[in-house]
């Protein structure tokens, strides 16, 4: 992965003062630990889930669903799966509907996640599922050790797996809660981690992206006032889940009260996906309000040859330069123009993210340069990059509600 910068930012004082931190963090930040995890108990694991199940569905929301679907939307398109993963990610009935038409109950397995064992949403569903598909050899439950849906589980007589400590949701992609459902699914989860661990062992070892992200999160906390949007413009559909993952990481995380004062700050994330979103938000950037940050993530290589034909319309002879040309060419030329009619503003920040192919390598380094992105930011921005307070505040007042319910 290749990351270039089309702004600079050295104050080595605060890079210094950000790596520092971190590096110290990895004492009770258990996120840093993933990429060099043993994934033979996940393997191993596995192999006990029957051949006769085609269908791997995950019950969970937010952190418990989002980085696998990120991940598994990304390979899919260029990968033959062993098995398909769908998501119950909503209290929408309309969407439990739709999934439960395309899936067998006898042949799909369950994994219902949840870090505290208590969330709504995900239980609500596991109880209408469990009343349709009520052999709990279905389901397999991760959780927190301890928490009260390992108890229930055991009760049960269902499998469960723990999420490794001090894990949070939104950082669990590279755990237990993403690597099963995808190693289920025939993604290579052993090159997922190693593109991860490539990635960490550049920053923390003085490599390429030691001085990128350094550079790249302290622009982002010294500007965090004037350029408090920060978009991702990626140039793949295969990348929307992505996006969407981010989004919630980036939201979640940065979005707080200031721990050494009582300000709210926080930098709000855009998912945007080209060529598509070139037509609707991209006008937006080039004149709008000067209050964001673009970053383009592009495929070098698509693996894929699909060619304009070299057909002529009548009276449309002027596109006849599309002929012959990949797609995977074409699009690529239309990132690099929005970036380069941008980059002559000269007051839009911009970077670009290129991954030289679709592979489980590539997008385990995006995930984990995003980790780490994200937590050197929230350090320079002075915030607990790690709680969701706000998030908590909600869940108080539904219980609330669902209480006086009864």
């Amino acid at each position: 992965m290749i990351n270039t910068l089309y702004f600079t930012f050295t104050d080595k004082a605060i890079q210094k003062k950000a790596f520092d931190a971190i590096v110290k963090e990895q004492e009770h930040i258990g996120y840093y630990n993933l990429p060099d995890q043993d994934i033979a108990p996940i393997l191993e694991y596995c192999s006990t889930i029957s051949e006769a199940i085609d269908t791997i569905a995950v019950i969970g929301i937010g952190g418990s669903s989002l980085g696998a679907k990120a991940v598994y939307e990304f390979i899919r398109p260029n990968k033959s799966m062993k098995r398909k993963l769908y998501f119950f990610e909503s209290t929408d009935p309309v969407n439990i509907t739709t999934l439960l038409e395309k899936i067998d109950l006898s042949r799909t397995h369950f994994l219902v996640i949840s870090k505290s064992g208590s969330t709504v949403e995900t239980f609500s569903v596991y109880k209408y599922l469990y009343a349709l598909q009520t052999d709990i050899s279905s389901f397999t439950f991760i959780t927190d050790p301890g928490s009260a849906l390992e108890n229930y589980a055991h009760e049960a007589g269902a499998s469960v797996l723990h999420l490794p400590k001090n894990v949070g949701g939104r950082f669990s992609v590279l755990s237990t809660v993403g690597l099963l459902p995808l190693a289920l699914c025939g993604i290579d989860i052993k090159a997922l981690l190693e593109g991860a661990k490539g990635l960490k062992e550049s920053f923390f070892n003085d490599g390429y992206m030691k001085g990128i992200l350094l550079e790249k999160a302290s622009f982002y906390a010294k500007h965090h006032a004037q350029y408090h949007i920060n978009c991702i413009f990626a140039y793949s559909e295969s990348l929307k889940y992505f996006c969407e993952w981010y989004v919630q990481l980036w939201g979640e995380s940065l979005g707080k009260h200031q721990r050494h004062s009582a300000f709210n700050v926080g930098l709000t994330p855009i998912g945007l996906i080209g060529p598509k979103d070139q037509h609707s938000f991209l006008q937006l950037i080039m004149e709008g309000t000067r209050d964001k940050s673009v970053t383009f993530i592009k495929i070098e290589d698509f693996q894929d040859t699909l060619t304009i034909p070299n057909v002529s319309l009548p009276h449309m002879e002027a596109l006849d330069m599309l002929n012959d040309l990949p797609f995977a060419k074409l699009i690529n030329m239309q990132c690099d123009s929005v970036i380069e009619a941008l980059h002559e503003q000269n007051d839009i920040p911009l970077d670009t993210l290129t991954l030289s192919n679709i592979s489980e390598s590539n997008i385990g380094a995006l995930i984990f340069y995003y980790e780490l992105l994200t937590s050197l930011v929230g350090e320079l921005i002075d915030v607990n990059t790690y709680d969701q307070p706000g998030v908590e505040a909600g869940k108080v007042i539904l219980k609330k509600k669902l209480s006086q319910k009864m």
